[in-house]
């Protein structure tokens, strides 16, 4: 298995999602704050990048899934 720079990408990816759900956890970041699935969303994007050369499906659609809950979120948090 070689760690390319798409790899790479998605590391930080996983980075942001797992800070964000910490940071959730911790009471740091409310799930209400934009923030939350700000960060949600840009790290599925950057996971859904590093499929490019390491493609499997379950790991496709759960990363689809997240990004459309976190549009949700964002919409949701969007000021009125």
């Amino acid at each position: 298995m070689t760690f390319d720079p798409l790899a790479a990408i998605g590391m930080f990816g996983v980075a942001i999602l797992v800070g964000a759900y910490f940071a959730n956890q911790s009471g740091r970041l409310p799930s209400d704050d934009r923030r939350f699935p700000a960060a949600n969303l840009a790290g599925s994007l950057l996971i859904m990048g590093s499929l490019w050369t390491a493609w499997n499906w379950p790991s496709a659609v759960i990363e689809v899934v997240w990004s459309a809950i976190s549009l949700y979120g964002i919409l949701r948090a969007r000021p009125r």
